[in-house]
């Protein structure tokens, strides 16, 4: 095939690649595409990474013991998982070894764990195993009484739902990456071997494009051709309890799983607090991820009928997020050559674990089928970003000295982790944006003691609007 010159006919800069999407899963595949010297272009159409379904899920580290053995799935799951543990100490990102159990609450679940362990074992997942009541309550002595047995899944951990994206978009800009917030694609057109992308901050050109676009994907993919798939949103919602109710629980605490849903379950966070959710509803709105009262207190009712102590404890916080389910349950990854196009779409819960895994496979498409678009120039020495620590099970800033004083003083955030924020290869641009990079006002006062300082800090790096937005 031709190869094609770095600049278009209107000298506007050409790309290799523009990855649509700023989820995980998008912020995975432009550093995968990136390192393997591809130039790339990320667009969002939020004001953020991780401004769509990708901001609100578990954050487990999954080891693929549950998953459809065979399936693409569960490859990039596991691939996902050894990805993530080689790299996270070079990236300063924390890794929760808490471990999981499968707890069985009556005898038609009970029933179910022997074939729970055999699929955990054809998924080579060999240190899975069933532990029986007594040791289960040696274990979980706080769990609410009635349990019958349950299943050990010692691989299972919590990490950061944030940092983690965030670092592999970092790595993907430190070797050349660029991206675009606020910039909604809205159609395009291939023409002569060139994708032209129309966008709400104008028109982008690359060879090849790839939708990861999440909860948006069947969209984007109508731009290729009538997609092979329809976004099904299903809602999670969440309670987060006070960091107290954290020690409550030693394991992630998992439901025996139905055909409709994995169910409820009991975790701690990375950042200390006790997690519960999520819950499965199903809707057609997909950008309205509401909050729902009755819902939240049957999570409670839910989660204390297993852990009773949730009773003596505050929920500090709830969110909602909306999943990109499909009619099926299987990834919907697929590439189209004579279009210059790769979709990833229909990536649901298991994404913050397999992004990495989907991105090595949607570079193993690119080898097999696309190398003739364009010649790869991989960087010689790889940069890898430090990333800041907010675990609570990690050194944090606020126990070093010269940090400029603690502002918010729930989740132990100092004034020079905020301000480091904005001279960092991708500043926050809203203030969601610069909540998530440091956990600020995210505490169980919700920025009610610290939004004005927070707020003085900020002034004049966002629009007026968001500076007004953080007193409130």
């Amino acid at each position: 095939m031709l190869r094609i010159s770095a600049m278009n006919a209107n000298n506007k800069k050409m790309w290799d690649v523009i990855v649509i999407g700023g989820g995980v899963i998008g912020c995975a595949v432009t550093r995968k595409f990136t390192l393997m010297g591809a130039k790339t272009l990320l667009l969002e159409r939020g004001g953020d990474i991780l401004s769509g379904a990708s901001k609100a899920n578990s954050a487990l580290l999954h080891t693929g013991f549950d998953a459809t053995p065979g399936t693409l799935e569960l490859e990039c799951m596991q691939d996902g998982y050894r990805e993530f543990i080689d790299i996270r100490e070079k990236m300063n990102l924390p890794l929760l070894k808490t471990g999981a159990l499968v707890v069985a609450w009556n005898e038609e679940q009970l029933n179910k764990l022997p074939s729970i362990v055999d699929q955990a074992h054809t998924n080579n997942v060999m240190d899975v195993g069933m532990i029986d009541k007594e040791e289960l309550y040696r274990r979980e002595p706080h769990l609410a009484q009635g349990a019958l047995a349950a299943v050990e899944v010692p691989g299972e951990s919590v990490i950061d739902p944030w940092s983690t994206p965030l670092a592999y978009l970092t790595q993907a800009v430190k070797h050349g990456a660029e991206y675009q917030f606020h910039c909604e694609v809205t159609s395009g057109e291939l023409n002569a071997g060139i994708w032209t992308l129309s966008t709400s901050k104008g028109e982008f050109s690359a060879r090849l494009v790839i939708n990861c676009a999440g909860i948006n994907g069947d969209i984007v993919e109508s731009i290729c051709h009538p997609s092979p798939f329809e976004i099904k949103p299903r809602k999670g919602q969440f309670l987060v309890y006070d960091k107290a109710a954290a020690a409550d629980i030693n394991a992630i605490i998992l439901p025996v799983p139905t055909a409709i849903t994995k169910g409820v379950l009991l975790s701690k966070t990375i950042f200390g607090n006790l997690l519960l959710g999520p819950t499965a509803e199903e809707q057609q709105d997909r950008w309205k991820a509401e909050v729902k009262q009755d819902v939240l207190q049957d999570l409670i009712d839910q989660g204390s009928r297993m852990l009773p102590s949730l009773h003596n404890y505050s929920v500090t916080a709830t969110y909602a997020g909306l999943r990109p389910a499909t009619e099926e349950k299987y990834y919907r990854i697929n590439d189209y050559p004579e279009k210059q196009w790769i979709c990833a779409g229909g990536i649901r819960s298991t994404g913050l674990t397999a992004a990495l895994g989907v991105a090595n496979h949607l570079g193993k498409l690119y080898q097999e089928n696309f190398e003739a678009l364009f010649e790869l120039s991989p960087p010689t020495d790889l940069i890898w970003p430090k990333m800041p620590m907010l675990s609570e099970y990690e050194e944090r800033d606020y126990q070093c000295k010269n940090n400029g004083g603690i502002v918010c003083h729930c989740e132990l955030v100092t004034q020079r982790e905020i301000e480091a924020t904005f001279d960092s290869d991708i500043p926050p641009e809203c203030l969601g944006a610069l909540r998530r990079r440091t956990r600020v006002m995210m505490g169980r006062c919700n920025g009610f003691y610290c939004s004005s300082q927070v707020a003085e800090i900020i002034n004049g790096r966002f629009d007026n609007t968001l500076a007004v937005e953080a007193v409130k």
